[in-house]
């Protein structure tokens, strides 16, 4: 029988904490990260003797946590199933909060394998833009069949959209929200009762007098999940910023395309961005200043900042290649790096498990022949809890070892 530890050696080791090994190695025991070091120059790596152990020989490869996608909607619109895989927006209403992103989303779509095969080992998925309040986002690792068993945290966030698209599905509906001042006003309404509903909770409330609808509101109020906010323009970034403020609850800067303008308003709020997606044409006026330059100007002001694709705006497996796009518009090399492991890790509040490697955290690892920000960069290996996930062809597995 396998060892339930598996080796990685040789490789040189991006921690995305701080250390970088030029040739190190790692350990994961039950799906967690063990120990790990720099390796010492023309020495053996003294694997345990008796017992069958798995080891991964990375010499001449680049070991580093696997890569997270902070905003996406894969398996929740699924590609090449049309109006039957698409279900990332409920345009009857345009609130509603009790939506749950983990009742639509189909681990089966082909964008998770593409996810694996690019090293990006978890996501956060979570319904659209549609509506002023569209329900809850759950953060996933990308490799299973059961959703539930491959959800790491749900609900995860409370998605609430700003801008263009509310008031396109709606104002064609003959319905409000027509403009941004009712998008604002609708939501504060939503915001007031959820938070006398979350007071009348904390003061004991009955059960008889529970509500389904305002329910799913009370981990937001406790803080124990943010708003999840869709904003472009300047204008809505402020917007919500100022509601935030206002019902005293935490918040992520989705998209914030026009974030570069007002770096210094974002510094200033202490919200984090999650910036994206630039690899997408400007298809409606909110996204005409859309640049790659927008997150490296946040990064130089203070901002924490991930890079999301939009799954499937932009398609998931492009999300080290927009980092390194990031990068060729000012964006540090290494910074980039932890926007697409370490920051996103904890945007997402995942922080303490997942986005650099170091003990006792997920054995997530993805191997690659080069920094996977390069346009020549393979991931060749996979792995997600101390299990191979996917391994390219050329890639040799231990002994015994089959993919998941």
């Amino acid at each position: 029988m396998l060892s339930e530890r598996l080796y990685i050696i040789g490789g040189k080791i991006l921690t995305m904490a701080g250390d970088i090994w030029e040739k190190g190695y790692l350990c994961i025991e039950n799906g967690k990260i063990k120990e790990l070091g720099p390796m010492k120059d023309g020495a053996p790596f003294p694997l345990p003797e008796g017992e069958r152990v798995r080891a991964i020989n990375a010499l001449g490869l680049l070991v580093m946590p696997g890569m997270i996608e902070a905003h996406c909607h894969m398996g929740i619109t699924e590609e090449k199933k049309g109006m039957e895989g698409d279900d990332c927006n409920e345009t009857v209403d345009p609130i509603t909060p009790y939506l749950r992103a983990l009742d639509a989303i189909n681990p089966m779509d082909a964008a998770f394998d593409d996810a694996l095969r690019a090293g990006i080992t978890s996501a956060m998925i979570g319904p659209g833009s549609a509506n002023i309040v569209g329900g809850t986002f759950s953060f996933v690792k990308t490799c299973g069949r059961n959703i539930d068993r491959i959800t790491v945290l749900a609900p995860a966030a409370m998605k609430v959209a700003f801008g263009e698209n509310p008031k396109v599905n709606y104002q064609g509906q003959g319905k409000s929200p027509a403009t941004r001042m009712a998008i604002a006003a609708l939501l504060r309404e939503e915001l007031f009762k959820a938070q006398r509903y979350y007071e009348k909770k904390c003061a004991g409330m009955k059960r008889e007098d529970e509500d389904f609808r305002y329910e799913c509101w009370l981990p937001v109020f406790e803080g124990k999940i943010p708003l999840k906010a869709h904003v472009h323009r300047a204008d809505d970034i402020q917007t919500a910023i100022r509601i935030a403020r206002e019902f005293h609850l935490d918040m992520t800067l989705d998209h914030c395309s026009e974030g570069h303008l007002i770096a210094e308003e974002i510094k200033a709020s202490g919200f984090p961005a999650i910036v994206g997606p630039d690899l997408a044409s400007r298809s409606k006026i909110e996204v005409q200043n859309m640049a790659f330059k927008t997150i490296g100007i946040l990064n130089r002001e203070g901002v924490k900042a991930a890079i999301t694709t939009d799954h499937p705006v932009s398609l998931i497996q492009s999300l080290p290649i927009c980092a390194g796009l990031a990068v060729k518009a000012g964006l540090d090399e290494m910074e980039a790096l932890k926007a697409i492991t370490l920051y996103p890790a904890q945007i997402c509040r995942v922080g303490h498990r997942l986005g650099s490697l170091e003990v006792g955290k997920d054995g997530d690892v993805a191997i690659f022949n080069c920094l996977p920000t390069r346009v020549e960069a393979k991931a060749m290996c996979t792995i997600i809890e101390g299990k191979i996930a996917y391994a390219d062809e050329s890639f040799p597995l231990p002994e015994g070892e089959k993919k998941l």
